[in-house]
């Protein structure tokens, strides 16, 4: 009896440690992984320098207007404005056939909070009884909106007539309110059409004045 009970003992222990032999734990690296999933790097991504922004436009510009004029000038500027005052010249040759009745000079009014500019000093003998008669070059001086279709946010000033061939020097009285450098679009019209230049674009350029 006790040899029957001590083999079924051994017998017991011989067959457990067979299950353990038989199933091994598994090492770490058959234990399956699982792979995070991609991200993109931030390189990957699209930087803000690649997308392409517009061009914003220029302070104190100009829109085109919806008139253009086939007739040909020529225009130039010079500006000799100190820290207070001085003058601006705008320089109107004609290379048209026929007569202009009137050149328009326009530039955005929002130029006058920088830069003032005028037809004429104002002097005590424009205004005094029995003064000299007045005597002006100039034909209009319209802050627009204008009963003549002068767009709101324009100043336009009037002169004229220019004779085919001819040559007109326009000197602006110029007061420097801000200091420093100032730029600005400067179109040139007969009435509400923007005259031609020599190359075939519109008579506007940008005035720097220093």
């Amino acid at each position: 009896m006790r040899r029957r009970a001590a083999g079924g003992i051994v017998a017991g222990l011989a067959f457990a440690l067979t299950a353990c032999v038989a199933t091994p734990s598994p090492s770490p690296s058959s234990v399956p992984t699982t792979t995070p999933p991609t991200t993109a790097s931030a390189s990957s991504a699209p930087s803000a320098s690649a997308i392409p922004t517009p061009t914003p436009e220029p302070s104190l510009s100009l829109e085109l207007p919806a008139a253009t004029d086939p007739r040909e000038i020529a225009v130039s500027v010079a500006s000799d404005v100190g820290a207070d005052n001085g003058e601006v010249v705008v320089t109107v040759t004609s290379h048209a056939d026929e007569r202009i009745d009137e050149i328009v000079l326009r530039w955005p009014s929002e130029l006058d909070e920088q830069l003032f500019l005028r037809p004429f000093v104002p002097s005590e003998d424009r205004i005094r009884d029995g003064g000299p008669p007045l005597v002006q070059e100039w034909t209009k001086w319209v802050v627009g909106p204008g009963e003549r279709g002068e767009p709101a946010g324009t100043t336009s000033l009037g002169y004229g007539p220019l004779l085919p061939g001819a040559t007109l020097a326009i000197a602006l009285d110029a007061t420097r309110l801000v200091p420093g450098p100032v730029s600005f679009d400067l179109q040139a019209l007969a009435g509400e059409g923007l005259l031609t230049m020599a190359d075939g674009a519109g008579a506007e350029l940008r005035v720097e004045v220093p």
